[in-house]
């Protein structure tokens, strides 16, 4: 079982205003087999702690720690992180002109595993993943994600997770501009890679009904850079009914 723990994390950017602090003392610790579910409303700094632990350049930490099996995640590069296990399908992820998805899926498992995969078991998973996911096949040989739908790079970010394996994912809202059908199929892409890698899932979400399908083992609220509740998915079930008022001190 690997463990990843994040320890009174503080996070912060500059903008034209001056330095900002997003993250004010987050903890949270996440097992292999896990599913975490972080909900909370625009701006409350859900976003800023996938990047956070993928390592986006943009985002300082200013205090705290995250540690992946007691190794310092903050002092790894990003393509270490990617190595050590960890995965983040973006909210939005880019198109990547003239690299076909065949050479980019090979050679970033090439990368991550540090061996290039055998050819013929290579492929058969490739295909195998695809249809799962319900993605055609003409797909494999275009670029990544260009001209793709919001759906089909979706789709792609969990062909991408359930080829590579890795010991924790941070989905940050990959359920927003889903339809009822696309989500079913990416939700159940989620589920299988983490029934048959033993993976600990960070799902980020606004609305329940991904968790419909994905059925999380703790809920926390973020509220202002912070965890402001946390919970069962029967959290999840009352923040469908009640919404964050309660928590942003507004009227209903």
């Amino acid at each position: 079982m690997s463990t990843l723990e994040i320890k009174d994390l503080h996070v912060s950017i500059e903008t034209e205003q001056g330095n900002k602090e997003i993250l004010k003392g987050v903890s949270l610790t996440i097992k292999t087999g896990e599913t975490h579910a972080i909900m909370g409303p625009n701006g409350s700094g859900k976003s800023t702690l996938a990047s956070t632990i993928a390592g986006h350049p943009r985002y300082t930490v200013t205090s705290g720690s995250i540690t992946l099996d007691g190794a310092d995640v903050l002092e790894m590069s990003v393509d270490e992180r990617a190595r050590a296990g960890m995965f983040l399908a973006m909210q939005y992820p880019v198109e990547v002109p003239g690299v076909s998805m065949t050479n980019f899926l090979r050679t970033a498992k090439t990368a991550i595993d540090g061996e290039a995969p055998k050819l013929r078991t290579w492929t058969k998973d490739v295909k195998s993943a695809m249809e799962k996911l319900k993605i055609d096949a003409e797909f494999a040989s275009r670029n990544v994600n260009e001209g793709f739908s919001g759906g089909e790079k979706k789709r792609v970010e969990i062909l991408q997770l359930e080829l590579f394996k890795p010991k924790f994912a941070i989905l940050d809202e990959t359920d927003s501009g889903l339809d009822v059908d696309a989500l079913k199929v990416v939700s159940e892409g989620v589920n299988r890679a983490q029934e048959e890698n033993e993976m600990g899932t960070l799902l980020i979400t606004h609305y329940t009904r991904i968790l419909r399908y994905i059925k999380p083992d703790f809920v926390h609220v973020f509220v202002d850079g912070k965890i402001a509740e946390q919970g069962g998915a029967e959290l999840a079930d009352r923040l469908e009914d009640e919404g964050y008022d309660r928590f942003l001190n507004v009227p209903a």
